[in-house]
């Protein structure tokens, strides 16, 4: 066989899960959610994979999803994610680019030490906040870290100050990250200056890049 067929079958065995794949939460069906993968829906209850997404978990408003060992939180009706692709998995990338969502907010996919959340940019917050639902479902021991008081709306409220290990957006990681965790829901993870600090950031029109810093 010559050298360029053997690199044909090479390339012929290559797992068709290295593709970019889209997937979007569409809504629950009792214990199911209908997850739309590639334009296909697709009712999957917790446990059960179909075109290499396996369900993790499901409430009323997000699911958790795992791929490629990978996972992501869908929130119902939010845009299709793009699972794969040709994005670094290595977590070294420089440059995040957020185009604008619902309401002219930038959000993101991610994770906080290694566990997939949604952020919401919030240039206004001091560190990265994240309510303790949130903390529980990803594993934080939020209770050893410092406890603190902070003032809101309907006045103080106890928080919990911790520096969280690893926080990554898109293909960039960084370490070492302060964050707090409130007692109040919240949608989304706020995206704040602890991380964003570390960035220069530049907003062109509806998109936002960040470059990480040197």
């Amino acid at each position: 066989m010559s050298m360029r067929r053997t690199l044909a079958a090479l390339l012929l065995a290559l797992p068709l899960a290295a593709a970019s794949q889209s997937v979007q939460f569409s809504g629950a069906m009792g214990r199911k959610a209908l997850l739309v993968i590639d334009g296909q829906p697709k009712a999957l209850a917790p446990g059960e994979s179909h075109a290499g997404v396996k369900l993790l978990t499901i409430t009323d408003s997000e699911v958790l999803i795992e791929r490629a060992g990978r996972s992501e939180v869908l929130r119902l009706g939010a845009s299709p994610v793009a699972l794969g692709g040709t994005a670094r998995q290595d977590g070294g990338g420089r440059e995040i680019v957020l185009p604008a969502g619902p309401g002219g907010h930038f959000l993101a996919q991610g994770a906080i030490n290694c566990r997939a959340v949604q952020f919401m940019v919030d240039t206004g917050a001091t560190s990265i906040a994240l309510s303790q639902r949130d903390a529980d479902r990803i594993g934080l021991d939020y209770k050893s870290g410092q406890r603190a008081m902070s003032n809101t709306a309907n006045g103080p409220v106890p928080v919990h100050l911790l520096t969280l290990s690893s926080v990554r957006v898109g293909d960039v990681t960084v370490s070492n990250v302060p964050a707090v965790v409130v007692p109040a829901a919240m949608p989304y993870v706020l995206l704040g200056n602890s991380f964003l600090g570390r960035f220069n950031m530049r907003r062109d029109n509806d998109v936002m890049r960040l470059e990480l810093r040197p």
